[in-house]
């Protein structure tokens, strides 16, 4: 029996969606790959060819495609369609995920029964019908795309859960309230507005929610909403169709259908334009959308959890924020206080990541000298549980023994700020600023920014190039 090289048996793939998708042609008769190259190749698809059974498992074994599309007949056999059939079924045990489509000139109901039975997902009559191949090759492809995405959302999902994640520590009085909110709300279905200042760790508790609702076993989809450009907001979270647009040369699967039956988190829900907004609430009224371009209707089942660090009441007084919206969106509230109002957790979160970053880089740090305890409970947060975050990776990184010292937190340039801006570098003056705006707005990102003469954008970019 036939059998496929003992190579890397790639089928996911590593590819971006934006690149062209891959088919392999099998046929072995030249003049019907070329005339399959002549259609897909100015469609968008790139054809590669085999002429033979061996040929074909020999490609597959070794590369990555987005579908097949073999014949039934070679050289052994021209009519029963029995080579290929084999074929088929070598295909499809050595991964039933493959987007196989079968075709042949001497087609019966008998044929297709079987091939779909062996792991063929449609059927081609040679000769074919242009627009219905290439409309079944879209097809194909963008089921294969779509449960790729599910699994690698399933996977994550799965990976949270064996890890222990998400991982709420909260043992300041301060969080109590919002431990008691989570337990009451968390197995419902109702939308929830997270607030608080960036890196109070709103992912973490939309996490949370998600770990405890009924919809766990599900997807949860996240989405950074202000880092969408207005021009691609609605393909992102509707999707769009072939055509829809210069660059639509497929069909796509927007966040609100990945997340169907699950939880989609829209993070920086302040940032959606006012005039994406009223398509926004008419999804999270109905649950009904239309994906760009395409006049069909898709009904969709999401529990919304949103975050912001802007207040959304001021928004909408100032005219920036649907009221409506608002209303849609917050049936409960979640406010987080910041890092300052919380230092009994700074020890704690602090040992979290001290055992999260030794593990990553294989580093024998132990613990803390005291002086860096004190560093950091002193210390004012500006950026948050995040900034903490970043700055016991780096300890672990700098640290040259069992301990981390204070000096390698890099926190003392900022308590010492009084120091002579001569002797620093433009990057620190500049992160000193910024941590300086943020503290005076009290960890308000807008007010800084305007503070600082930067857009939102622009500042939300210098705070992650600083870890803060």
């Amino acid at each position: 029996m036939a059998t496929f090289p003992q190579a890397a048996k790639e089928t996911s793939g590593t590819r971006t969606q934006a690149e062209a998708p891959r088919i392999l042609a099998a046929d072995d008769q030249p003049h019907i790959l070329d005339a399959i190259e002549l259609l897909l190749e100015p469609e968008g698809y790139r054809v590669a060819r085999a002429q033979s059974p061996r040929e074909v498992r020999d490609r597959v074994a070794s590369e990555t495609f987005d579908a097949l599309l073999i014949d039934l007949n070679y050289a052994r056999d021209t009519t029963s369609g029995a080579e290929g059939l084999e074929l088929l079924a070598q295909l499809s045990a050595h991964d039933s995920r493959l987007r196989i489509i079968v075709m042949t000139a001497w087609a019966n109901v008998g044929l297709a029964v079987e091939s779909m039975r062996r792991g063929a997902c449609d059927f081609i009559q040679k000769p074919w019908e242009n627009a219905r191949l290439i409309s079944v090759l879209r097809t194909q492809i963008e089921l294969r795309r779509a449960v790729q995405q599910a699994e690698i959302l399933e996977a994550e999902n799965r990976l949270l859960r064996a890890e222990g994640r998400p991982e709420l520590i909260a043992k300041a009085p301060s969080m109590q309230p919002v431990l008691e909110l989570l337990a009451r709300i968390g197995p419902s279905d109702a939308n929830v507005l997270i607030t608080g200042e960036h890196g109070t760790g709103k992912e973490v508790v939309a996490q949370t929610l998600h770990a405890l609702s009924s919809r766990a076993a599900r997807s949860l989809v996240a989405v950074n909403t202000g880092a969408l450009a207005e021009g691609t907001f609605e393909s992102e979270l509707f999707g769009h169709v072939k055509g829809a647009f210069t660059d639509a040369r497929m069909d796509r699967i927007g966040r609100f259908e990945l997340a169907d039956r699950g939880t989609l988190f829209l993070d920086e829900i302040a940032n959606v334009p006012l005039r994406q907004q009223a398509k926004l609430l008419r999804v999270v009224e109905t649950g009904d959308l239309e994906r760009v371009g395409s006049s069909q209707t898709r009904r969709v089942n999401v529990r919304l959890i949103s975050a912001t660090n802007a207040d959304l009441h001021a928004e909408c007084t100032a005219g920036r924020f649907r009221e409506d919206l608002l209303f849609r969106l917050n049936t409960v509230e979640i406010h987080l206080p910041p890092l300052r109002d919380r230092r009994e957790d700074v020890p704690l979160l602090a040992g979290h990541f001290l055992a999260r970053y030794t593990s990553r880089y294989r580093k024998g740090v132990t613990g803390f000298e005291p002086s860096a305890l004190e560093a950091m409970l002193q210390h004012g947060w500006p950026g948050n549980v995040r900034e903490l975050d970043h700055s016991i990776e780096r300890a672990v990184l700098m640290a040259r023994g069992p301990r981390i010292q204070n000096a390698d937190l890099g926190l003392s340039h900022v308590r010492s700020s009084a120091q002579s801006l001569d002797d620093l570098s433009l990057e620190a003056v500049e992160s000193i600023l910024i941590r300086k705006a943020l503290a005076r707005a009290a960890g308000n990102v807008s007010h800084a920014a305007e503070a600082l003469g930067l857009s939102r954008g622009a500042l939300y970019r210098r705070m992650e190039k600083y870890g803060i």
